[in-house]
């Protein structure tokens, strides 16, 4: 792909790294990264970023001059208070020099000018950037402008406890044929409830065990909505999409599960420790996780042999109208307008140096991500590794995005407050659809097609 700018910014990074600007004295640089959603596992997120500013000094040192950049890192494990970090930070004038968030902050972000383009600052017809995957930078780019490098992808797919299916009469060869059954929509969503609801029955799981969603808001639950035949973005025009019939499947299908007493309609709102503890040591039957979240179950909640205890697959079809799917949440490295121009060029040459494969890898096999390219995937440590094959290979190719229009927020927010009102029985589902309907339609108008 061809996206490379030829600026006068492109040009202060060939001086800065050809030593035409550095031979008479020394460059010192700070440069500063926040990161959200980042845990225990993920601190190659920005590590990285200080390990691609060692090497970056140590090639001026070979060339005879005096480099030296001081990163300053700071990691949020919670999405709302980074965000709110992030947007007080760029208010006040003092935003971090390099942001990692998850994609769908490109557009309002881009738009209220927090961001530089990435693609004024970097070559994306060089190694390593033209070895990702070209589709990852559809995901990083918005009205034409590609914004961001990604930083790590994943898929979040459906779990299911072997022992407790095992439990309830299902073989050996009915747990392997799961997966292919679930891909053909030969095994719903609705066969999903029957079989929680059968564990319950048996004293399997306790009572509203059965199956065990995310207990917050996420990307995650727009794959139910796709599972009964929804579209966020409409092809022709690209404009948003609601989909009633959808949507009232898909709010539907979470009231037929609390009415079958296999999740509790009180469940949003719940512990994650309670979510991790159950889903690990086999107290829940089914349930759905991004697949970074094996790993946490290993390092975290003892989980020892996840092949043998957990069987995995696309999230199910809803109906006849829907599909097994998944999705994906890109994280992105992403230049702010914080500094000056000799800081961006510093800054985008370090995350190039962080996109190298085996930069790459070291965060994916720890924190459980996929592979960005066929070179990453074919680094040793990443190919041993079993269930980042799986995630890359099985899982991705099925799996989509939510978009980055920066209308989506309201969407999104109008979407899971009305969800959560119709699953807990606050009102109808018809209600809450409505509710939507008119939530969307007023704020953003003919910016979203109803359907």
């Amino acid at each position: 792909m061809t996206i490379l700018k030829t600026t006068k910014l492109l040009a202060t990074t060939a001086m800065l790294l050809s030593g035409t600007m550095l031979a008479a004295q020394a460059e010192d640089y700070t440069i500063t990264v926040w990161a959200g959603g980042t845990g225990d596992t993920s601190n190659y997120r920005y590590d990285n970023i200080v390990m691609a500013a060692d090497i970056l000094e140590r090639e001026a040192a070979i060339r005879g001059e005096e480099l030296n950049i001081t990163v300053e890192t700071q990691a949020w494990s919670g999405w709302d208070d980074f965000k709110q970090a992030v947007t007080l930070a760029a208010e006040a004038g003092n935003a971090p020099n390099i942001i990692i968030s998850g994609h769908e902050d490109i557009g309002p972000w881009s738009q209220s000018g927090l961001l530089r383009p990435v693609e004024d600052y970097v070559d994306f017809d060089a190694w390593p950037l033209n070895a990702i995957y070209p589709n990852l930078y559809d995901i990083t780019s918005y009205d034409g402008v590609v914004w961001g490098i990604p930083q790590d992808a994943e898929s979040r797919p459906f779990f299911y406890s072997r022992a407790n299916l095992k439990a309830i009469g299902w073989t050996d060869a009915d747990i392997e044929a799961l997966p292919g059954k679930v891909a053909s929509g030969e095994y719903t969503l609705y066969n999903m409830i029957d079989d929680a609801k059968k564990m319950q029955d048996a004293g399997v799981v306790e009572a509203g065990k059965g199956f065990v969603p995310r207990p917050s808001n996420g990307p995650d639950y727009w794959q139910f909505y796709i599972s009964f035949g929804g579209e966020m973005v409409d092809a022709e025009t690209g404009k948003l999409v609601l989909d009633k019939q959808a949507m009232t499947d898909m709010f539907q299908f979470f009231v037929d599960a609390a009415d079958a007493g296999v999740v509790p309609a009180t469940h949003l709102g719940s512990t994650w420790d309670a979510f991790h503890e159950a889903v690990a040591n086999d107290q829940a039957g089914f349930w759905h996780a991004g697949t970074w979240t094996v790993s946490e179950w290993q390092t975290k909640w003892g989980l020892e042999d996840f092949f043998g205890q957990m069987q995995y697959s696309l999230i199910p079809a809803g109906n006849e109208n829907g599909k097994a799917n998944t999705i994906s949440h890109p994280l992105v490295y992403l230049l702010s307008n914080a500094g000056t121009d000799d800081d961006a060029a510093i800054s985008a040459e370090l995350i190039s140096i962080a996109s190298e494969p085996r930069f790459n890898a070291l965060h994916a096999v720890k924190s459980g991500k996929v592979a960005l390219s066929d070179a990453q995937a074919s680094i040793p440590l990443f190919a041993n590794d079993r269930w980042a094959g799986i995630a890359t290979t099985e899982l991705l190719p099925h799996a989509t995005a939510i978009p980055n229009d920066v209308e989506f927020g309201p969407y999104w927010t109008a979407m899971f407050k009305n969800l959560e009102a119709s699953w807990t029985g606050t009102v109808s589902v018809e209600d809450a659809v409505n509710a939507l309907e008119a939530e969307v339609t007023s704020a953003l108008g003919d910016k979203i097609i109803v359907r």
